[in-house]
């Protein structure tokens, strides 16, 4: 049941998850599937975490709105499989691929649909590559795995095949840091799995925008049983100490949200892995080692994006689905995340993204940006920033759509703050943490009895298809928790019933 706002919450579940993200709701609904009691608790007014969306009203027509995805549209096609396997198949037949992936910059202008063969192709004949070469890199990729203890970086990767071909590097790299969050000194496979599962079969979108995808899986979790609440964020989750095997133990019991405390014998966490352990639980609960860890963990990067809706009568030709831009004369991922930085993408949302809304047009320009450089930043000059990153969006654009300005009807910018205010992301971050932060993820329970994390980490963890698919990996390791609850309950009951059998004799 979806509760309201004032309800107060008297059962008890086998699991509560904390946050509403892709990860989150994709644990919820297979718990639920395969008959768990789920609660599910967002802070916000509507479930998808960063995978989510906003509506204005149009200046200049009548009950018209504008509808915005937050998100850099795109992912995998192994989207399908995941959302046909663990969510529905309406869901699944939704997920349509993007015809046009443009590059725009001083080194070179390629358009590609984003596949391993057309790749191949650019690679030799726009870039001169030996097929050798690139069929070398390509099966680097492939045979990279997550448990390989690699030390690789990517910018040693790209040397490794590529050397001193900063060109090559801005075609291979540059979608992923705006994916994920990644540069050239972070671990190889971070980049490998993402960019090898994009290139299996080109970058896909959901047909109908966020709204309709997130509103189909908010009534399949009703569906399956899942108890929902939002505007409900959740201050504290709740540890105890038991005695298991003779050893003090912690173990979660519940959550507390605006002083009301909910029973549960485990807890998820979708929300930020710093936030979980030090703020949520308490370093108090873990070992010091563990709390060292957390400590290191380093939060990814952020973003700003710029939305533009079109006038009602207006239409854009088509110029693209991802256009990724920059006046930037080489590629650097640190000149990627300057306050003026000339690089950014625009996501192009042609009217087949909304068919169920006439003649809808949207452009979103995202750029990667550092929270620290927004935070400093004093209201006045906070604005002034601002104003600045949509005209520098205006002025790309301009390059594409020399009239577009006329057409737009409504701009807005949001940044780095926008982020952390809507999600609770410390620090804004739009892609978790770096990869360090995933085996504190992972290990959690290992720490504390029935507590469990699924929010983005790692890297290879961020994005939609990676943040569902580690929703899917922690719901086996819950319930493999739960069931173990389940037979200690048993053993329990039957040294009981033994106990009070031989005291009759």
């Amino acid at each position: 049941m979806l509760y309201k706002t004032k309800d107060l919450i008297e059962k008890s579940y086998d699991v509560i998850v904390v946050g509403g993200g892709l990860g989150g709701l994709t644990l919820a609904n297979k718990m639920a599937k395969d008959g768990r009691s789920v609660l599910l608790l967002e802070a916000h007014n509507k479930l998808g975490g960063f995978a989510t969306w906003f509506r204005r009203m149009s200046k200049n027509a009548h009950d018209e709105a504008h509808f915005f995805d937050v998100s850099l549209h795109g992912f995998p096609v192994g989207m399908i499989k995941t959302c046909r396997k663990y969510w529905s198949k309406e869901i699944a037949d939704r997920i349509h691929q993007l015809k046009s992936v443009r590059y725009i910059n001083p080194q070179f202008n390629v358009e590609t649909d984003f596949t391993k063969e057309d790749f191949t192709k650019v690679l030799i004949e726009k870039f001169g590559v030996e097929k050798s070469t690139v069929d070398a890199f390509f099966t680097e990729l492939q045979n990279m795995n997550f448990y390989d203890n690699s030390s690789m970086t990517n910018g040693e990767l790209f040397q490794k095949f590529f050397p001193n071909r900063n060109d090559i590097t801005r075609f291979l790299l540059e979608p992923i840091v705006y994916a994920n969050g990644s540069n050239l000194e972070d671990p190889a496979i971070s980049y490998g799995i993402v960019f090898s599962n994009f290139m299996s079969k080109g970058v896909y979108i959901f047909q109908g925008g966020t709204d309709t995808m997130i509103n189909m899986m908010k009534e399949e979790l009703l569906k399956n049983g899942v108890d929902i609440k939002l505007q409900s964020k959740v201050d504290r989750i709740l540890v105890e100490t038991v005695q298991v095997n003779g050893k003090e133990t912690p173990r979660v019991f519940g959550v507390e949200v605006k002083g009301q405390k909910i029973f549960s014998k485990a807890v998820v966490s979708n929300a930020n892995i710093k936030s979980t352990v030090q703020k949520m639980i308490g370093e108090e609960y873990f070992s010091a080692d563990f709390v060292q860890k957390t400590k290191e963990v380093r939060l990814n990067t952020s973003s700003c994006q710029v939305y533009m809706g079109l006038k009602k009568d207006e239409s854009l030709p088509f110029i693209g689905d991802l256009i990724f831009t920059s006046i930037d004369q080489d590629f650097s991922t640190d000149l990627i995340l300057s306050p003026e930085v000339g690089s950014q993408t625009y996501s192009v949302y042609y009217p087949e993204t909304r068919p169920h809304l006439k003649d809808h047009y949207a452009i979103v320009s995202s750029s990667n940006a550092r929270y620290e450089d927004w935070k400093k930043l004093s209201p006045e000059d906070y604005e002034k920033q601002k104003a600045y990153v949509i005209e520098r969006a205006l002025i790309g654009l301009e390059k594409i759509v020399p009239d577009i300005r006329n057409k737009i009807d409504h701009i807005e910018a949001a940044t780095p703050l926008t982020v952390e205010r809507y999600t609770h992301h410390p620090m804004g971050t739009s892609f978790g943490t770096k990869f360090e932060g995933l085996p504190i993820s992972m290990n959690l329970h290992k720490e504390i009895d029935g507590a469990f994390h699924a929010g983005s980490v790692g890297i290879i963890m961020s994005g939609w298809l990676g943040a569902a698919n580690y929703g899917v990996i922690q719901a086996h390791e819950v319930d493999n928790y739960l069931t173990k609850l389940e037979k200690e309950e048993l053993i329990k009951i039957s040294d009981k019933k033994c106990i009070e059998g031989e005291s009759h004799v």
